[in-house]
């Protein structure tokens, strides 16, 4: 062990921790609660953040909901018991700018996007870690089950141990400049033993459900939302078969999501599937289950935490593993970067996977893997398309194996 890692602390700071300022993101759970417990118990200097981005007095007593006005009781109530400082910044106008707006844009134009990981890339990992900094904070800690690390290249993004728990699919946009100021001491540890730690600090938050809805959706109806944000912006259209046949027509696109098969307003007789929603024309297209296999994913907006330039991969591609789906384990897949495109070859391939979707990236898929990156889903491509393009180049492999012999 170098002279320099025997001076850091459990933080990775150098110096005691009574000599380290440590910011704790306390949402008003369980989760971030202990964090701050535990850092104060190791003698950090901690001072509690927390954020009301939606509608406060609307949210008061609403259970289940992230950043709702029950959480920031909750979280203040912490705060007292464990004797440190605590402060509730209003950042709803922020939230509605930055992911409220996007939310609604991207519904409209036929993606399915998940604003909790527009919620961590937008304010709580960029203008939070602002405001740590302007308090002089050495680190920002969360609750979030997801670790890091120093390796060779610095600072590393890992999957929490408990695989049940693992959050990283919400975090992938994390920079490699914001781990060298972010924590996350809950990494190694299962949720019941989180629980049980908050009962022995006699925290009332012990018992406390997880917050399961997004905060501006409390009915948990996306339509209601984008109605209220963005008044008729929702367009009638057609619903169009796979095969060029209209079925029928919709109210909006809005109405629906890729892999959707209840609520098509459409019989044949046959089960049929939303496989597409094409919002330059307001049409939504519809097939059969296979035709929701997909086998390929283009990305937009990658954020690469890997060694060296995601561009150095090149078309030979890099074995990794993929997640489509917060709730799907990594997959094994395939990284090319092509002509400045990512694409990313899933080996199993995944059905209804949709545009406006995270594709998170990782080094391997067992235990705590290294989070290489992810992108945000541009376009899925269909394994039939695939296979197509396959025949193709096979039929012309061998028209031309033909014009070499004769």
């Amino acid at each position: 062990m170098t002279e320099l890692n025997k001076n850091l602390n459990s933080l990775s700071l150098e110096g005691p921790p009574s000599s380290c300022r440590v910011v704790v993101a306390m949402s008003g759970g369980v989760d971030s609660s202990v964090v701050a417990a535990l850092l104060k118990e190791e003698g950090y200097d901690v001072i509690g953040i927390t954020l009301q981005l939606y509608d406060h007095g609307e949210a008061v007593g609403r259970k289940g909901a992230c950043c709702a006005g029950q959480d920031i009781h909750d979280a203040r109530r912490v705060a007292e018991r464990l004797g440190i400082p605590h402060y509730v910044l209003d950042y709803e106008a922020r939230f509605a700018d930055s992911v409220m707006d996007d939310f609604v844009s991207s519904y409209l134009s036929g993606e399915t996007p998940v604003p909790c990981i527009m919620c961590n890339q937008k304010i709580k990992f960029k203008d939070m870690l602002d405001t740590a900094r302007d308090l002089g904070a050495d680190a920002m800690a969360t609750g979030h089950y997801i670790s890091s690390a120093l390796g060779d290249d610095g600072w590393e993004l890992r999957r929490a141990k408990d695989p049940e728990r693992d959050q990283s699919y919400f975090l992938f946009t994390t920079t490699k400049d914001q781990l060298g100021l972010l924590r996350f001491p809950l990494g190694n540890l299962k949720k019941s033993r989180v629980r049980e730690i908050a009962s022995e600090y006699g925290l009332s938050v012990a018992e406390k459900s997880d917050s399961q809805d997004i905060c501006f959706v409390p009915t948990g109806r996306y339509t209601q939302v984008i109605e209220r944000l963005r008044p008729g912006a929702a367009e009638p259209g057609e619903i169009v078969h796979l095969d060029g046949r209209v079925l029928g027509t919709h109210e909006g696109i809005i109405n629906f999501t890729v892999g959707q098969r209840r609520g098509i307003g459409v019989a044949l007789g046959e089960p049929i599937y939303v496989v597409e929603l094409d919002a330059e024309n307001s049409k939504v297209i519809v097939g059969p289950r296979e035709a929701l296999r997909t086998r390929m994913v283009e990305l937009r907006d990658v954020n690469w935490l890997g060694s060296g330039d995601i561009s150095s991969i090149g078309e030979d591609g890099l074995s990794i593993y993929a997640r489509v789906r917060s709730t799907q384990p990594p997959q094994p897949a395939t990284l090319k970067y092509r002509d400045g495109r990512a694409l990313v070859e899933l080996h199993d391939g995944e059905d209804g996977v949709s545009p406006g979707q995270a594709c998170v990236i990782y080094e391997d898929g067992e235990g705590q893997s290294r989070i290489l990156g992810g992108g945000w889903i541009k376009k899925a491509i269909a394994e039939s398309v695939i296979n197509c393009q396959q025949d193709l180049e096979d039929d012309a492999a061998r028209q031309a194996k033909k014009v070499s012999v004769n």
